[in-house]
């Protein structure tokens, strides 16, 4: 697996509205912010309708983001839903030395036959399957936020998890179970994660 230095990260978001890919990306941009960095996370705005695909991305700097545009060679693509591999190019401009992030019940090299070829890295996650036990629904957005952290290497993890815990009390302080649930569901992937690192270490 790929990690790379945190001097300037992009990347872009796949999902379907109402699977939270948007929100993902907002929140990347806000706890990366209050870490010190210079952010950016922004939907591409389309068709607003449930289920349509959407696309959201992230600038993460240590420096001051001058450009404003689309993300056209990402360094990570995050997949919130696996159907989006076989109707959009999700790898489109991903750079060799990046990987893109699937949430999917199928290995890498399953996700490999659906990418045409791509050559960079891979990294699977059942982020339903996550969510379903931390907090029985299906809200694929905290596991797929965990992984791009820690695939990314854009903040250290224990970091990341504080500032997460104080947004979600700030987002839900009237429901400590909401609160608990989603934390459960950071803490379980980004376990996760760390066992495929050392598996292929």
């Amino acid at each position: 697996m790929n990690k790379k230095a945190n001097n300037n990260i992009e990347i872009r978001w796949h999902g379907r509205g109402g699977q939270g890919a948007k929100t993902a990306a907002l929140l990347l941009a806000d706890v990366a912010f209050k870490t010190g960095k210079y952010v950016q996370g922004f939907p591409e705005y389309g068709p607003e309708r449930m289920g349509a695909p959407i696309t959201a991305f992230n600038r993460i700097s240590d420096g001051e983001i001058r450009v404003h545009s689309h993300i056209y060679r990402p360094d990570y693509v995050v997949v919130v839903d696996d159907s989006l591999l076989e109707s959009v190019d999700v790898t489109a401009g991903l750079k060799k030395d990046g990987a893109i992030i699937v949430n999917t019940k199928m290995d890498a090299s399953e996700v490999a036959k659906k990418l045409g070829g791509f050559e960079g890295n891979i990294v699977t996650i059942d982020a339903k399957r996550i969510s379903m036990e931390a907090l029985g629904k299906n809200y694929p957005n905290s596991p797929m936020l965990a992984t791009a952290v820690a695939v990314s290497n854009v903040m250290d993890e224990d970091v990341f998890l504080d500032e997460m815990l104080n947004s979600y009390k700030h987002k839900f302080a009237s429901k400590p179970e909401v609160i608990e649930g989603n934390m459960n569901a950071l803490k379980m992937t980004l376990e996760e994660i760390s066992r495929k690192v050392k598996a292929v270490a």
